[in-house]
């Protein structure tokens, strides 16, 4: 512990360290404060929301050594499945490539259906992080899984109301090739549009995202200006000197229909919002995007979000939907041990009859570095 004569060091230290910070301080507050005439009432309403959500990667990787698996599984808020796939890092990408489609080359996934739409024949092709160089790429075939289910639940599916879809997370990724994750949002804005016309159905797009640089980095100022003490929900835009500040690539920040020079919009189609569902200054504020092209409708958009969001359980004023998705998709407890139990036995037949006694031992060994923490 610290004595006495170092916690008096330390206080000096940081003090000295905040007070050269204040100058940084104020010129955020300054930001923050240009928003206050862009703050806008939200006025509840009400509409079917589904949402969609993967697994978090934490809950679904299952190993025994050396064998390691990642379980995609992406489930809307209703509990339907969208999605199952069982990968691991030696997985043959190709094959993997391959079982997206139907032999005569017919999409038969939503990853299947979203690469063709995209115009590509390869997950290679799809993501340059899908090379197989490094382990990681099991997490970014389970973003593209989530990205293909929601591409696939707006270019592929009818609506007889009026529907707000959600993702868990921004409207924003980098891990596309070229420009094809700009090309799958002009194809979904397509498709919206599409829908409005035959079916007089209205369908909105938004990303939620728990944490965001941009609110991190600037909740202390936010706080301290005092932007949002209006007694109401509500929501301003997010300028793009804010988000210049703390992202370094324009290609991730600017708006697709930004014509001024410098690098195009590669890795996002939505527009960024600061967004406090509940009346009080102390209730959380969260970072969406609205899809670009529906700014528009903004104000509608946040009414129903808010709606969903006034009932959502655990986490209070964050959209139910998103909640219940959560619920639904994760893989954990008995489905867990399910899963466990298969991979075990099927490295058990694989090691065949007179080597099966040794992978009983080791199901049945506990850990006991483990012990010291029960």
């Amino acid at each position: 512990m610290f004595d006495q004569d170092q916690i008096r060091q330390l206080k000096q230290l940081i003090g000295d360290q905040v007070e050269a910070g204040r100058t940084e301080l104020e010129k955020l507050v300054e930001q923050a404060c240009a928003i206050r005439s862009e703050v806008r009432v939200i006025k509840p309403r009400a509409a079917t929301s589904v949402a969609l959500m993967a697994s978090d990667g934490g809950n679904n990787k299952v190993a025994f050594n050396p064998f390691y698996l990642q379980v995609v599984r992406v489930v809307d808020s209703n509990g339907k499945e969208l999605c199952m796939e069982v990968v691991s890092p030696i997985s043959d990408i190709d094959a993997l490539s391959r079982r997206q489609f139907h032999e005569d080359g017919s999409p038969r996934t939503a990853l299947g259906r979203m690469m063709d739409g995209l115009g590509v024949g390869t997950l290679q092709d799809l993501s340059p992080m899908m090379s197989g160089k490094s382990p990681s790429w099991v997490q970014v075939f389970r973003d593209l899984c989530e990205w293909a289910t929601l591409y696939d639940l707006i270019c592929h599916r009818d609506y007889a109301t009026d529907t707000l879809i959600v993702r868990d997370g921004l409207l924003r990724s980098k891990i596309f090739h070229g420009e094809l994750f700009v090309k799958m949002g002009e194809l979904m804005h397509e498709a919206i549009e599409r829908i409005r016309r035959r079916d007089r159905c209205k369908v909105w797009l938004v990303g939620l995202a728990k944490k965001t640089q941009v609110l991190e980095y600037y909740r202390l100022a936010i706080s301290l200006s005092g932007v949002f003490d209006n007694g109401a929900a509500c929501f301003a835009k997010v300028p793009a000197k804010m988000l210049d500040e703390v992202y370094l690539w324009d290609e991730y920040t600017r708006d697709i229909e930004d014509d001024s020079t410098g690098e195009k919009p590669k890795f996002n189609f939505g527009s960024m919002y600061f967004v406090r569902f509940g009346p009080h200054s102390g209730d959380p504020i969260w970072t969406v995007d609205v899809m670009s092209r529906q700014d528009k409708e903004v104000q509608a958009i946040f009414g129903y979000l808010q709606a969903d969001a006034v009932v959502g359980f655990p986490i209070p004023l964050y959209p139910n939907c998103i909640q219940q998705a959560d619920s639904f998709s994760r893989v954990a407890d008995l489905d867990m041990d399910i899963i466990e139990d298969q991979l075990v036995d099927a490295v058990r037949d694989q090691v065949g009859e007179d080597k099966a006694p040794v992978i009983d031992a080791l199901r049945l060994a506990s850990d006991v570095a483990a012990r010291r923490y029960e």
